[in-house]
């Protein structure tokens, strides 16, 4: 029993959460160019770049556009998954927005946790 006022510390400084650490930057580095909008018109993309577990790019056709998000928390196992799914009513997709991570299972695939986006910020990616 005299082991047990070590113990509580003990078990309590495991339990301490550390500063969280940032994201790293993501890959390609991208140059801001424009303002960031809340909504980004479904026709306005035609395919998406998972660049991290944080960063999503948004290309249009020919990728003359390309808007990047930075989810405000990580998404987890989003880069793993390599695609994502969304439902929307609108014709638009927005920040606060759900998406989820579709998780290869077998032959098919599992939606995972959904992960909130962030507003759409049109950038140049870096070669």
């Amino acid at each position: 029993m005299r082991l047990l006022p070590f113990a509580a510390p003990l078990a309590l400084g495991a339990c301490a959460q550390g500063e969280p650490r940032p994201a790293p930057p993501p890959e390609p580095a991208a140059e801001v160019i424009g303002e960031a909008r809340d909504c980004l018109p479904l026709n306005s993309f035609s395919s998406t770049e998972i660049r991290d577990d944080y960063t999503i790019d948004f290309l249009s056709a020919g990728r003359r556009n390309v808007w990047r998000v930075t989810l405000p928390n990580r998404c987890s196992g989003l880069r793993a998954a390599d695609t994502f799914t969304y439902e929307t009513s609108l014709t638009r997709l927005c920040r606060n927005d759900i998406i989820y991570p579709l998780q290869r299972i077998g032959n098919g695939f599992q939606r995972a946790g959904g992960c909130g986006l962030a507003p759409f910020v049109p950038v140049k990616l870096e070669k």
